[in-house]
């Protein structure tokens, strides 16, 4: 091979490389978990959309970057906050707040994501690569309250499956041949999984769960009957149970009050609804 075509074969095997990573990192750069890449405009518009963001509420993003997510949720009224290990990323993050008015609700800091408080966050947006966010999945899971929501563009949480996933179009999309961004939402669900007790009147009502992520199964005992509950999907405090033994089914739609407590309904056909209370059972 000449010179020339080594050199040549080179910068090949480099721009390959570069093209290949979800990123741009910077010479000098902070040692990054995800190097920054630029989210377009109308893709962080569509996670603040898919989130639901409101008025009022918290929101984290999670390697900030640039801060445009921040900067967009504290448009919305949001009190945003994003963390970026790049201090030159942060720096330039306060100036485009400072710039559009809102240093007040969209502020920053240099921080290692893996180091960041989440309690008390009703939103979490995140950018990152897949086993950053997989180690991140179990931490989200236990900090964040019942109906807080997750959207990461791209990439999913692990094992955790997605609540919701959606496609959009991203021609400003800096890596990637398709130019197209796929969204993921997650909304954290209460933890149920383990024995509760209770009645519905005077009747005694006993569940025994077991739980993964926002995926739960288990079993109702209820009138001398033991009933299988199918599969069934949690979504924040909101418990829809519907078990089934063979003679008639029975449905729970029931509501996580704090850590120890679930409320509701129960449902049996051909009769009227009854108030269900149950407490989480001793260990």
């Amino acid at each position: 091979m000449t010179p020339a075509r080594a050199l040549a074969a080179a910068c090949a095997v480099l721009a390959l490389a570069n093209a290949s990573a979800p990123a741009g990192a910077q010479s000098g750069a902070p040692d990054l978990d995800t190097p920054y890449v630029t989210t377009p405009d109308n893709v962080v518009r569509a996670m603040l959309d898919l989130a639901g963001v409101r008025a009022g509420e918290r929101l984290l993003d999670l390697g900030s970057g640039d801060g445009r997510i921040v900067v967009a949720a504290a448009r919305r009224g949001a009190v945003a906050h994003g963390v970026e290990i790049d201090p030159r990323l942060v720096a330039a993050s306060r100036e485009n707040a400072r710039a559009a008015g809102l240093e007040a609700r969209a502020t920053f800091a240099a921080q290692d994501l893996f180091e960041t408080d989440y309690a008390g966050t009703d939103v979490v947006t995140m950018y990152l690569l897949p086993d950053v966010n997989a180690r991140l999945a179990p931490r989200l899971y236990a900090t964040l309250r019942p109906g807080a929501r997750i959207v990461s563009h791209d990439y999913g949480l692990g094992d955790w499956p997605a609540d919701a996933t959606i496609e959009v179009d991203a021609p400003g999309k800096t890596v990637g041949v398709a130019k197209r961004s796929t969204l993921h939402r997650w909304t954290v669900p209460a933890k149920v999984g383990g024995g509760w007790s209770g009645g519905a009147g005077a009747e005694a009502v006993a569940l025994e769960l077991a739980q993964a992520w926002q995926s739960v199964s288990g079993t109702l005992r209820w009138r001398g009957r033991t009933l299988r509950i199918a599969e069934r999907r949690i979504e924040g405090t909101r418990v829809d149970l519907v078990a089934d033994g063979g003679a008639g089914s029975v449905t729970l739609r029931l509501a996580a009050i704090g850590d120890g407590r679930l409320a509701g309904e129960l449902l049996a056909a051909g009769e009227a609804p009854r108030r269900v209370e149950l407490v989480r059972a001793a260990p």
